[in-house]
């Protein structure tokens, strides 16, 4: 076959193979559009066959049948996070904790040790407060935390307001600050589950560190109970401390003898003179079980 000169060659034919796709001699040689070449007239006598149109693909046959394709299964649409939680662990806000609910009469006595619960221990300074309080929290069958006042005032390091160099404004306000911020926590323990005791030096005869601050930040159901060994017990723990923690033997004996206040007051109080931390915890036990089925009026 020839081709004019200066026209550019197609693409080589392989063999079985139609012309190379994306070849077209029209884009070669300009000029009118060709369509499909005429046929000629058929011979006298001879029926007119149909045109077939011609194929899109020159050379390459008529195109396969292919089936439509399948409709894609149909997927959920992805459920819509619920609302208030993170991840899978959801997180009910903290509220105050109510009153204790009193058991029927012919129920079993309740147990302090699988019961929810918010505890204050209350006593001076040596009378084994923290310590009683973190064994009792170990030694509990449902989760339970201990949150110390002390601990939570001693988290201001610069410009920390020691009550030994006196009590004035500023020291009152960190007190504040503190017991706010063990009453928020305790009520967010609370909310998910997990009891919490509680120990401060309260004074029965000093509002701004009374029992209403508790009450108000932790709420109604705060069961308060009283360490109040003697005096020569408390000034021998006294002695065995170190830093900011030990107090002047004038400073203890005071606190000592304004704690007193608290006979009379209708608040459990628990003498551990003569008693171990073990022990002490025990009777703990027994001192909220008789809380439980009849919280003090305070």
């Amino acid at each position: 076959m020839q081709h004019p000169v200066g026209s550019p060659l197609p693409p080589p034919h392989q063999p079985g193979h139609g012309p190379a796709t994306g070849w077209s001699p029209a884009a070669h040689h300009p000029g009118p559009p060709q369509g499909p070449a005429p046929l000629p007239p058929p011979a006298p006598g001879y029926p007119v066959a149909p045109r077939q149109a011609p194929s899109p693909h020159p050379g390459s046959g008529p195109a396969p049948h292919r089936p439509a394709p399948a409709p894609a299964p149909h997927q959920p649409a992805p459920a819509a996070p619920a609302p208030d939680t993170t991840g899978h662990v959801p997180l009910p806000p903290g509220g105050p904790v109510a009153v204790p609910s009193v058991p029927p009469a012919t129920a079993a006595a309740p147990d302090p040790t699988t019961t929810t619960l918010a505890v204050l221990l209350i006593g001076p300074a040596g009378a084994g407060k923290t310590s009683v309080a973190k064994y009792w929290a170990d030694h509990r069958r449902v989760p339970t935390a201990h949150i110390s006042l002390d601990d939570v005032r001693e988290w201001v390091r610069s410009g920390f307001a020691d009550p030994q160099t006196g009590w004035n404004e500023h020291s009152e306000a960190q007190y504040r600050l503190a017991r706010r911020t063990c009453g928020f926590s305790a009520r967010n323990f609370l909310a998910n589950g997990i009891s919490c005791i509680l120990d401060d030096a309260v004074f029965p005869d000093r509002p701004v560190v009374g029992l209403g601050g508790w009450k108000r930040h932790v709420g109604p159901g705060l069961l308060p109970v009283v360490l109040l060994p003697g005096l020569d017990i408390v000034l021998e723990r006294n002695a065995e401390r170190s830093g900011n923690r030990r107090l002047t033997d004038e400073e203890v004996a005071r606190i000592h003898g304004r704690m007193a206040g608290w006979y009379g007051s209708g608040l459990p109080i628990i003498d551990n003179s003569q008693l171990d931390i073990p022990e002490t915890a025990h009777l703990l036990d027994e001192v909220l079980s008789r809380s439980i089925a009849s919280p003090p009026n305070w």
